[in-house]
């Protein structure tokens, strides 16, 4: 689902992504030279290995629980928490159980 999709047509955003057993669903709502909008969902268990971003971003919890670590140090995120994730500096994220997310990267 696009941003277009959605334009006037207000919905809950967790809805716009679905759970598929033992995977990492994600979709990209809005794609743009300066950043992106990305909707994920963990089954539990999963997770997105260490990896270093040159890019600023925030990961927002719209379902479950998940844990983001950041230069070593474990964060757990319930629904409506919030975390940024500073470029550059060593990030994973895994779900302690099935986990749904929205990610907003800023490049500029």
């Amino acid at each position: 689902m696009s941003l277009n999709e959605i334009a006037n047509n207000p919905m809950p955003l967790a809805k716009l992504v679905e759970y598929q057993a033992n995977s990492i669903v994600s979709k990209v709502l809005l794609k743009k030279k300066n950043g992106n909008v990305t909707l994920f969902a963990f089954w539990e268990g999963q997770e997105l290995s260490e990896h270093i971003s040159p890019f600023d971003a925030m990961v927002i919890c719209l379902d479950g629980t998940g844990m983001v670590k950041i230069d070593g140090k474990e964060n757990v995120l319930n629904i409506g928490d919030v975390i940024g994730l500073p470029a550059n500096r060593p990030h994973s994220v895994k779900s302690l159980e099935n986990f749904k997310m929205l990610l907003i990267m800023v490049k500029e």
